[in-house]
C-alpha cells in the first residue's frame, strides 16, 4: 500500500506542539522573558471587563459568524471501541457580543490585534499570542482568541534554539479561545518581511519584545515568509522590510514568460552537487525541471570518491567535477573571491587589503622576470594557468592555494601544481587565468549560483557505529560534514538549498542533526520545509524511505513536495515522531495511484549472465516489455540529463555482477529457484522454536570442494540466529527494501531470481532509476557504491518538478505544501 499519514496533523516532530493555555492557570513562576507579574493564585484569575460599547451586531455577525450560529443538537453517535474523541478539534463557545477593547486587573488595558502574554503552566514561560477576537460568551464568562506564536524550541528546532535569536518568534495559523483573565502583559512583538540581511533585521528590531517575520506551519515543519495578504493585515506599526519583497499571493505569468514558453525557450538555472556522488541526484533535479520549462544545468560538482567523479564526468561533460573535500572546496571559494576582488572583477568594501595578495602587487613587473621558477639549475617559464585548487595536490603536507601551470616549450604531461605564493611574479598570467575563470564561470560566487543540492555523509548516526555521541552528536567528526555543507551555503547564499539524507537524520538522538540543519536555515533567514519521501512511491521497485530538506531565500518561493505517483510495498523505517512528515496523501484518499512496481517490471528485459561476466558494455537481446524498461532504455539526451551529451550508439553499461569467490559462488547455485529460497533450504539446517535455526547435529555437515562447510557459521548466528536473509533469493513478485552499496550475499537478499549470482550493477542501478547508458567508473565494489549510496533518480526528477514551479512562480501560494504532479510523470520526456 502507498505511504499515508494522518489527517490534521498538530505535532510534526516537534518538541512541543502548539501552545494551548490552560483555562485556570496555576501559579506562574517568573521567567527571563517577562517582567515582573502578580502571582495567581490557583485557581484564580484577575478581574477583567470590557471597555467601551459592543461592536454592532451586524459587523460582529459578518466578522465572526461561526459565534452566531444556532446550536444544533446532535443525536449522540457510538463511537467504536478504542476510538477516541478528537481533542484537536475546539467546541466552538457562542458569543453574545464582540468588543474592541479590555482591561485586565484594572492595569493593562488590551485592544484587537495587540499581543500579549498569556499565563502558562508553573515553572513555564508564558505563551506569546496575537489576540484576534475578544467576547461575552453566552454563558456569560469573558473571553479572547489567541493566534499564537511559536518560539524556536517550540517548533521542530527544539533544544537547538540558540541558534535563534530569542527575541524572534514565528506566527502560527493556530487559534484557540481562553479566559479573558489569562492575559498577562501587552507586547510589543514587529511583524517585519523576512530580510536576507541577518545584521540589518538585529539592528532594526532592537527596541521590540520580539520580531517575527515567518510563519510556523506544522504540517512538514513549514517554515514561511509572510505572504503579501498577511503584511497587508499586520499593524501599522511596522518599520522595516526585505530589501527583496516576499514573492507572496497568486504567482502571476508575465506576458514576457507566456511569450517564451510559448516559443520552447527555457530559463536557466545553475546548480552546485556538493557530495555528488555519481551525479544521480543532480542528474534527476535536471530531468524534473527540464519537464517545468526550467532549463537547470549542474554547472559545478564536488565528490571525495575519485571514481563516482569520472563517472559524473563522463556522463555529464557540461559539469565542471572537482574531486576534492567540501572543506577544501569552502576554503577554495574563499580563495578564488579574494582574487576576483584583487583584479577587480568583484567588489568589496574593503578591497585595499587585497591589493597585495599573495605578494601580487599592482605595479607594472618586468616581464622578463615575470615567468621564472628555478629547479636544480634549470629555468622554466610559465606559458599559462590551467587551473585551480586547494589542499595538497603535490602530496608534500602542505595544504594551501595552488595553481596548475603549463610549461613554455613543456608538453601537457608535464604541467604541475604549484603553490601561488612561488608564482607571486607571474600577476599577468594569472590575472589572464582568473579573468578567463571568471567568465567562464569555473568556481561558483555568491549570487551566482540557483541552486545548491547534496547529500552530507553524517557516519556518526549509523547503528553499526558503537561510539555514537548521542549527547552532542556534532562534536562526532563523522558528522562534521553537516556544518561544512551549511558553511557552503551561508558563503554562496543559493537561492534554493536541498539536502537529502537517511531517515536516521531523524531518528538518531531524537533528531538531533536534522533539528540543527533546520536550525541553521532559519539562522540564515532561509524559509524551510522537511519531509521523507519513499522511493517506492515515484516508480520503483524498492521503498528506500529518505528524509529531504528544502530551503529557500525570502525572495523565492519556497518548493512543495511532490505528491507519490505509484502504489509502494510498505517496509517500515518511518520515525514514529516525524510520522507525519511523510510524503503522502492522507488516510482515506481516494486518488487512483499507479499500480506498485515489482522486479519483473524493472528487469525482466535484462540479457541474462554469469557470476564471471565483466564485459562493461552488452548488447540488449529481447525488446522492452514494461513502460518502465521502454523509458529507461531512452538515452540521457532524450531524458534531459544532459545539455551536451550524445549517445554514440545505445548499449547496456555496467550489467555484470560482483564475481563471488568459489565458495559464496557454490553457496548461492545450491539456493533453490524458488521464491522465499535462502540458507534455510540447505540441507543440515533446522528451523526451531521461535524461527531460530541452528544445525542438525544428526547428520554430517555438508562440505564444498574447498574443506568449507556449505553452511557457514555466520549465517547461523547472524541476529542471533534469527534472520532469513543470508543467501536469500529475491523473487519477481517482490521489491527490495533498499538498494545496498555491498554486493555480498551473506546478510542480505540479493541473488537474482533465476540465475545463480547476485544482482548486477545495472539491476541495481535500474531499481534507483538509472538511464540504461549511464555508464560507472571504477572497480565493480566502487561501482556499487556509487549505486547504492545514490539518490533514486525517479525522486530527484519529482523534486526538481517541484523546484522550478517555484523558481518561476509557476504556483499558487496557499499554504499548501503539497503538490500533485501531471498524470504520466514517471515516464513523461522533456
Amino acid at each position: 500500500m502507498a505511504p499515508k499519514r494522518k489527517r490534521a496533523p498538530t505535532n510534526d516532530g516537534d518538541t512541543k506542539s502548539a501552545p494551548k493555555p490552560r483555562k485556570r492557570a496555576p501559579k506562574r513562576a517568573k521567567t527571563v522573558q517577562e517582567a515582573p507579574v502578580e502571582v495567581v493564585e490557583e485557581g484564580e484569575l484577575p478581574i477583567a471587563r470590557f471597555l467601551d460599547e459592543p461592536i454592532p451586531e451586524s459587523e460582529a455577525k459578518t466578522a465572526w459568524p461561526d459565534r452566531y450560529k444556532p446550536i444544533e443538537v446532535k443525536k449522540p453517535v457510538a463511537r467504536s471501541r478504542g476510538k477516541k474523541k478528537d481533542d484537536d478539534v475546539e467546541e466552538i463557545i457562542r458569543a453574545r457580543c464582540h468588543f474592541r477593547r479590555a482591561i485586565v486587573d484594572e492595569s493593562i488595558t488590551y485592544e484587537l490585534n495587540d499581543d500579549a502574554y498569556v499565563q502558562a503552566g508553573e515553572g513555564n514561560a508564558p505563551y506569546i499570542c496575537k489576540i484576534v477576537e475578544m467576547f461575552e460568551g453566552a454563558n456569560g464568562k469573558l473571553y479572547f482568541a489567541a493566534q499564537w506564536f511559536y518560539r524556536a524550541s517550540d517548533t521542530v528546532i527544539g533544544n537547538l534554539n540558540a541558534l535563534i535569536s530569542e527575541k524572534r518568534v514565528f506566527f502560527s495559523k493556530v487559534r484557540d479561545t481562553n479566559e479573558l483573565g489569562t492575559l498577562v502583559k501587552k507586547l510589543e512583538i514587529l511583524m517585519i518581511s523576512l530580510n536576507e540581511n541577518t545584521t540589518e533585521t538585529i539592528a532594526a528590531t532592537k527596541n521590540c519584545d520580539y520580531y517575527c517575520d515567518m510563519n510556523y506551519l506544522l504540517p512538514y515543519s513549514t517554515f514561511e515568509a509572510f505572504q503579501e495578504d498577511t503584511m497587508m493585515a499586520i499593524s501599522e506599526s511596522s518599520t522595516i522590510s526585505s530589501d527583496n519583497d516576499v514573492n507572496g499571493g497568486t504567482a502571476v505569468i508575465s506576458e514576457d514568460d507566456e511569450t517564451s514558453q510559448a516559443n520552447g525557450a527555457k530559463r536557466e538555472a545553475r546548480l552546485l552537487d556538493l557530495y555528488c556522488g555519481c551525479g544521480a541526484m543532480s542528474t534527476g533535479l535536471c530531468m524534473g525541471a527540464k519537464l517545468a520549462g526550467l532549463n537547470l544545468v549542474t554547472k559545478w560538482a564536488v565528490d571525495m570518491n575519485a571514481h563516482a567523479c569520472k563517472s559524473l564526468e563522463h556522463n555529464h561533460p557540461e559539469t565542471q567535477v572537482r574531486n576534492m573535500s567540501a572543506e577544501d572546496f569552502l576554503l577554495l571559494l574563499k580563495e578564488w573571491e579574494k582574487l576576483c576582488i584583487h583584479f577587480s572583477l568583484r567588489k568589496c568594501p574593503n578591497s585595499e587589503e587585497y591589493n597585495n595578495l599573495y605578494g601580487m602587487d599592482d605595479e607594472d613587473e618586468d616581464d622578463s622576470k615575470e615567468s621564472e621558477n628555478e629547479d636544480d639549475g634549470e629555468v622554466f617559464t610559465v606559458a599559462k594557468i590551467i587551473g585551480i585548487t586547494f589542499g595538497d595536490p603535490k602530496n608534500i603536507k602542505k595544504s594551501g592555494l595552488y595553481l596548475k601551470v603549463r610549461w613554455l616549450g613543456y608538453a601537457p604531461s608535464h604541467d604541475t601544481w604549484e603553490p601561488i605564493e612561488g608564482l607571486s611574479n607571474c600577476r599577468e598570467k594569472i590575472k589572464e587565468f582568473v579573468e578567463s575563470g571568471y567568465k567562464s564561470g569555473i568556481l561558483p560566487l555568491q549570487g551566482g549560483v540557483d541552486v545548491i543540492c547534496g547529500g552530507p555523509p553524517c557516519q556518526g548516526i549509523s547503528g553499526h557505529n558503537r561510539f555514537r555521541n548521542t549527547e552532542e552528536p556534532l562534536n562526532d567528526e563523522k558528522n562534521k560534514q553537516l556544518l561544512v555543507y551549511m558553511n557552503i551555503v551561508e558563503f554562496l547564499k543559493p537561492k534554493y538549498v536541498l539536502m537529502e539524507n537517511v531517515v536516521d537524520m531523524l531518528k538518531f538522538a531524537k533528531g538531533y542533526l536534522a533539528r540543527y540543519a533546520v536550525g541553521r536555515l532559519i539562522q540564515m533567514n532561509y524559509q524551510s520545509r522537511m519531509g521523507m519521501m519513499a522511493a517506492g512511491a515515484y516508480g520503483l521497485a524498492q521503498f528506500r524511505m529518505r528524509f529531504f530538506l528544502c530551503g529557500a531565500l525570502s525572495s523565492e518561493m519556497l518548493p512543495q513536495f511532490p505528491l507519490p505517483t505509484h502504489d509502494v510495498v510498505m517496509r517500515g523505517n518511518v520515525p514514529v515522531e516525524f510520522e507525519r512528515n511523510t510524503v503522502a496523501y492522507n488516510e482515506g484518499h481516494t486518488v487512483k495511484l499507479a499500480d506498485k512496481l515489482l522486479l519483473e517490471d524493472i528487469m525482466s528485459d535484462l540479457p541474462a549472465v554469469a557470476n564471471s561476466e565483466v564485459r562493461d558494455e552488452i548488447p540488449y537481446d529481447k525488446d522492452p516489455i514494461t513502460p518502465f524498461q521502454q523509458f529507461i532504455r531512452l538515452r540521457k539526451d532524450v531524458l534531459g540529463s544532459s545539455t551536451n551529451f550524445k549517445s554514440k550508439k545505445h548499449v547496456l553499461y555496467d550489467h555484470h555482477p560482483l564475481n563471488l569467490n568459489i565458495d559464496d559462488y557454490q553457496r548461492v547455485c545450491r539456493v533453490p529457484k524458488k521464491k522465499g529460497a535462502n540458507f534455510r533450504d540447505f540441507p543440515g539446517v533446522i528451523v526451531g522454536h521461535g524461527n531460530v535455526v541452528h544445525l542438525d547435529e544428526s547428520m554430517e555437515r555438508v562440505m564444498l570442494e574447498s574443506g568449507n562447510p556449505l553452511v557457514p557459521d555466520y549465517a547461523v548466528s547472524y541476529v542471533d540466529g534469527t534472520s532469513s536473509k543470508p543467501f536469500g533469493r529475491l523473487w519477481w513478485d517482490e521489491t527490495v527494501p533498499t538498494v545496498v552499496t555491498r554486493a555480498e550475499p551473506h546478510n542480505q537478499v540479493i541473488i537474482h531470481p533465476q540465475q545463480d549470482r547476485v544482482l548486477t550493477i545495472r539491476e541495481n542501478a535500474r531499481l534507483q532509476g538509472f538511464p540504461d547508458d549511464y555508464k560507472l567508473f571504477g572497480p565493480p565494489k566502487q561501482k556499487y557504491i556509487q549505486v547504492g549510496n545514490a539518490v533514486a533518480v525517479p525522486v530527484a526528477k519529482a523534486l526538481g518538478y517541484a523546484l522550478a514551479m517555484a523558481f518561476q512562480g509557476l504556483i499558487v501560494r496557499n499554504d499548501d505544501p503539497l503538490l500533485t504532479l501531471p498524470e504520466g510523470f514517471a515516464h513523461m520526456k522533456p
